[in-house]
């Protein structure tokens, strides 16, 4: 069967490693402590306020605390969906403001506008939020790249190395997983969605190998109906 969609992660894939690193994380850890003291009391950050309390074991931590365990994760580099969720409210306040524009490789931008182009439909799948990801290809040095894409995968539909969190999105997207072409530029990821039915492809921009899947330096080389 012919791959009708695309799904790629962001983080060393379509983006550099570094700007995640360098840029938004530095950013993050920086602005993200006035942010919640600011608005501790509004809805959206409430919410997560709480699932940091419950996340951490400490139902009783109170904001000041709340904000030193959000900082704690962002040393471990925590895949926590709330610590997630609060840096995308972040980012969103420097993007709005000028401060942020997403990295995008043009190779990637032209890629996935010439499979829009040609009838693929394209998905994000990664461990930024789901807000994260949209400003990084919504308001990115290319432009508004937005349009092209079908939807977005964050970690509420399961961890990346997982097996099951394919099976959830491609049910998600509606097709069959084998009929689905994912990207990443780990190889735990690509075993995972492999073994889920998916097609996979490594990206490997500074070399070495990712056993087991086509590897390419570029988006440039990648030919969907190869797989």
């Amino acid at each position: 069967m012919a791959i009708k969609a695309i799904l790629t992660d962001i983080e060393g894939t379509t983006s550099a490693v570094s700007f995640v690193f360098d840029v938004l994380f530095p950013y993050a850890k920086a602005n993200l402590p006035a942010y919640v003291r600011e608005h501790a009391d509004e809805a959206q950050v409430a919410a997560q306020v709480q699932a940091v309390r419950e996340d951490s074991g400490e139902p009783g931590a109170d904001v000041e605390r709340v904000i030193e365990i959000l900082l704690d994760w962002i040393a471990e580099d925590r895949k926590a969906t709330p610590l997630k969720a609060l840096q995308g409210m972040v980012w969103q306040q420097g993007y709005l403001a000028g401060e942020l524009k997403g990295h995008v490789y043009p190779d990637a931008v032209e890629a996935l506008r010439r499979w829009h182009a040609e009838g693929f439909r394209l998905y994000v799948y990664s461990s930024g939020s789901i807000q994260a990801q949209k400003l990084i290809f919504g308001r990115s040095e290319a432009g508004d790249l937005s349009p092209l894409f079908s939807g977005y995968f964050d970690t509420t539909s399961g961890p990346k190395r997982e097996e099951a969190s394919y099976r959830t999105i491609a049910s998600a997207i509606g097709v069959a997983a084998h009929e689905i072409l994912f990207l990443s530029d780990i190889v735990e990821e690509l075993d995972a969605a492999q073994a889920a039915g998916m097609a996979t492809c490594g990206l490997v921009r500074s070399g070495g190998s990712l056993e087991g899947h086509a590897n390419v330096a570029s988006f440039a080389v990648i030919d969907p109906t190869a797989f």
